[in-house]
C-alpha cells in the first residue's frame, strides 16, 4: 500500500473512533501524530493491522477497533468502479469533455440506466443527475456514440450479463431519456461531495444524518436532492431535506431502513461521521411554497406527514420560522405509536418558541391516544381543517394513494392540495 493510501485509511479509521462514543475516550492521552505514524508504517510495510500502543484498551475494544480499521482499508483502496471508469476514459481519449473526477460516477450512473435502474424513483434520480451532466457539459450527438461504445466495453462488468443482450438498441432509448432530462435542468454542477458530520438514530430503523457538502448546496424547502454512496455506486435515491438553508451550509435527512432498501439499510446502519457521499441537484417535486405575489394571498398551511415524510414539511416550517408572514401553521404527524415519533426535541422547540404553530401528533396504532390525536393522519387532519388553508401532504405510499381524493371530498380545492411527485 502506497503511504498517501494508508494515510487516508487511517485518518477516516480515526474519524470513526471519535464517532464511537466508547473508543473515542481511549484517544484521550494518545499522542495521535505519533500513533497515525505508527499505523502508516505498519500498512505500508504489508504488516499485520496490530494496534499495539494504546494503552488500556480491553480486547474485545481492540477487536471492535480493529474492525474499523478493515473496513477503512477495505473503502480506501482501488475499487471496481474505479478501474472500469480508468478504462472507459482510456477508450474516450480525450475526444469528450466529461472531466476526469467525474467519470466514475457517470459510468455508474448511465450503466445502472441501461441496465434498468431499479423502480421508477430511481429512474427519475438517475435521470437528474445524468441530465445535469448532459446540459453542464453541452454534450452533442457525437459524444453520446462515442459515450455509447465506451460504456460498451465496461458495462457488464457493473450490470447483470442480460444487459449486454441488444446493447445498441438499450443504449439508443437511455441516451434519448439523458438528452430529454437535460432539457428540464437548469445551470449548476452534478454532483456535490459531501461528509457526514451527525448520525441520530432517534427511533426503531430511522436515522437523522447532518450532511455538510463540500460547496453550498443550492436547494429550497421542499425540493428533493437525489442521494449516492460510495459503497453502492450507480444507485441514487430521493430525499428532502428535513431543514431551511443554513448558515454553516448542513443538511439533515431523514431515513428510514427499508427491507429491500440497499441505500437506505446501509445510511440507517453502517454510515458513520466522516463518511463521504454524493449528492445530486435539487429539484423540485411540488412540494414547495410558491414566490410571494403581492396580489396572491398568503394561505394557512395544514402540513400533514406520515413517518420520514415529516422531512420537508419541517423545512417549509423552518421556511416561515425565519421570515414570519402572518399565516399559521397546522403540522400533523402521523406515526403508529408514540415510539415512532422520531424527531419529538425539535418539534417540541419549534411548537413552543412559535404561537402561529400548532403541532398536532396522530396515533394510528397507540391505544393510549387521546381521542384528537387517535388515527390515521389525514383523518386526524381532517378535523383541523379549515377553509382557505393550503394542504401539503409527504409520506409513505400507501398514505398518499388516496390523499388527494379524501382532501377533494373535504372541500379542498384541486389547486390547493400539493402531493410530492416523481421528476420526469
Amino acid at each position: 500500500m502506497t503511504e498517501a493510501a494508508a494515510r487516508a485509511a487511517v485518518t477516516r479509521w480515526l474519524r470513526l473512533i471519535e464517532a464511537d462514543a466508547e473508543l473515542s475516550a481511549y484517544l484521550i492521552g494518545v499522542d495521535l501524530d505519533r500513533f497515525t505514524a505508527h499505523l502508516i508504517r505498519q500498512l505500508v510495510s504489508g504488516g499485520g493491522l496490530v494496534l499495539e500502543g494504546w494503552p488500556g484498551l480491553p480486547e474485545a475494544t481492540r477487536r471492535r477497533a480493529g474492525d474499523y480499521l478493515a473496513g477503512a482499508l477495505a473503502t480506501g483502496g482501488p475499487s471496481v468502479i474505479d478501474e472500469v471508469a480508468a478504462e472507459f476514459q482510456a477508450s474516450l481519449a480525450g475526444h469528450c469533455p466529461l472531466p476526469a473526477s467525474e467519470l466514475a460516477l457517470v459510468v455508474a450512473a448511465l450503466a445502472r440506466l441501461v441496465g434498468g435502474g431499479g423502480d421508477r424513483a430511481e429512474r427519475s434520480a438517475l435521470l437528474a443527475v445524468l441530465g445535469r451532466v448532459h446540459h453542464q457539459h453541452r454534450l452533442r450527438p457525437e459524444h453520446g456514440t462515442l459515450i455509447g461504445a465506451a460504456l460498451a466495453t465496461v458495462a457488464p462488468r457493473l450490470c447483470p450479463p442480460p444487459v449486454s443482450l441488444g446493447w445498441e438498441r438499450r443504449w439508443r432509448r437511455a441516451w434519448a431519456l439523458v438528452v430529454r432530462a437535460a432539457g428540464r435542468m437548469g445551470d449548476g454542477p452534478a454532483f456535490w461531495p459531501a461528509e457526514v458530520t451527525g448520525r441520530d438514530l432517534s427511533a426503531e430503523g430511522i436515522a437523522m444524518l447532518t450532511v455538510r457538502p463540500w460547496h453550498p448546496l443550492p436547494f429550497r424547502p421542499g425540493q428533493a436532492v437525489p442521494l449516492c454512496l460510495p459503497q453502492h455506486p450507480g444507485r441514487w435515491r430521493w430525499y428532502c431535506p428535513a431543514n431551511a438553508p443554513r448558515p454553516d451550509g448542513t443538511v439533515e435527512l431523514h431515513v428510514r431502513a427499508v427491507a429491500a432498501g440497499t441505500v437506505s439499510r446501509s445510511l440507517v446502519h453502517e454510515v458513520r461521521p466522516g463518511d463521504p457521499l454524493h449528492l445530486g441537484p435539487p429539484v423540485d417535486v411540488g412540494l414547495s411554497l410558491p414566490a410571494f405575489l403581492p396580489s396572491v394571498p398568503r394561505r394557512d398551511l395544514l402540513l400533514v406527514a406520515g413517518g420520514t415524510g415529516l422531512a420537508p414539511l419541517r423545512a417549509l416550517v423552518e421556511q416561515v420560522a425565519a421570515a414570519p408572514d402572518g399565516r399559521r401553521i397546522t403540522l400533523i404527524i402521523g406515526v403508529r405509536t408514540v415510539a415512532d415519533l422520531y424527531d419529538a426535541i425539535t418539534l417540541d422547540k419549534l411548537d413552543q418558541a412559535h404561537s402561529w404553530l400548532t403541532v398536532v401528533p396522530a396515533f394510528s396504532h397507540d391505544p393510549l391516544a387521546v381521542p384528537g390525536e387517535s388515527g390515521d393522519a389525514l383523518t386526524v387532519a381532517l378535523r383541523h381543517l379549515d377553509r382557505g388553508q393550503e394542504v401539503y401532504v409527504c409520506g409513505p405510499p400507501a398514505m398518499l394513494a388516496g390523499s388527494r381524493l379524501r382532501l377533494l371530498a373535504a372541500g379542498v380545492p384541486t389547486e390547493r392540495v400539493h402531493l410530492p411527485g416523481l421528476v420526469g
